[in-house]
């Protein structure tokens, strides 16, 4: 081999080397920094609040959500966050959290639940909303995903979900399996998992609601799955639009068994 060519190819490895180290380190920090947070988890504020709106009684039937029926039966919040979506009976309907929760301040409370839904993020009681998912996923911390499949509509849901999240469109040709259709993707310094199986313990599905530290806001699923799309340059699907509930569907069978530690902290 001529010394110019060793020379090119020693080059190109500690190059490689050089960038190898760099991209780890970076992850590390990350990764250090989101430790150093996790005492002061701003979302342990939202989950205060979640609580107390849960129990006030609030709206123009002046009643509390005390006996909203999140999947577990009236009241029982522990364990229900890590088992949605799922079917409900009495809504005829695949529900996720925000969906659900709609039907249960509309019905309980008396709110109108079109109108919350066409509210701007973090306004009126979109904020309230984004607190009662930081409280009730809190609540079901540490418990594993468990998402049920025995009702029909659940398999559909899962089956459009898969396709929602495949279908490529939009003036980028994107999908969500364009980001995390597959393993060792990141963007910029963030990771982005694999989600069309189990990531593992508290990543994709099973990390949100999340606070997210860059914008100093609380978000729920159905956040992140509408600026998915924003991202995406696609219009916005709509809150609790049953393309969003179906791709929550997908995402949450695929992580079955992953332990749930929401709500998370994110950069």
């Amino acid at each position: 081999m001529k010394q110019s060519t060793m020379i090119a190819v020693a080059l190109a490895l500690a190059a490689s080397v050089s960038a190898t180290a760099q991209q780890k380190s970076a992850a590390d920090g990350i990764a250090e920094y989101r430790k150093m947070l996790e005492d002061g988890n701003p979302a342990e504020l939202f989950e205060a609040k979640g609580e107390d709106l849960w129990k006030t009684a609030r709206g123009p039937k002046k009643a509390s959500l005390q006996r909203c029926d999140l999947g577990l039966g009236p009241g029982v919040v522990k364990g229900a966050w890590v088992q949605l979506p799922r079917w409900f009976a009495d809504t005829q309907r695949v529900q996720d959290l925000e969906s659900r929760l709609l039907t249960c301040m509309e019905n309980l409370q008396g709110f109108n639940a079109a109108e919350i839904a066409s509210t701007g993020f973090d306004k009126g009681e979109q904020a309230t909303m984004a607190a009662l998912a930081a409280w009730i996923s809190s609540e079901s911390r540490g418990l594993k995903m468990a998402l049920p499949q025995a009702h029909v509509e659940e398999k559909r849901f899962y089956e459009l979900g898969k396709r929602a999240f495949f279908y490529r469109g939009g003036p980028m040709d994107f999908s969500c399996a364009s980001c995390h259709g597959e393993p060792g993707k990141r963007i910029r310094l963030q990771d982005l998992p694999d989600l069309t199986k189990n990531p593992g313990d508290g990543i994709g599905f099973a990390a949100w609601p999340a606070y997210r530290v860059s914008s100093g806001e609380m978000w729920s699923m159905q956040r992140r799955l509408n600026d998915c799309y924003r991202q995406q340059r696609f219009p916005y699907p709509g809150f609790a639009s049953d393309v969003t509930i179906a791709l929550g569907v997908y995402m949450g069978v695929n992580a079955r068994g992953a332990q749930s530690i929401a709500p998370a902290l994110k950069r």
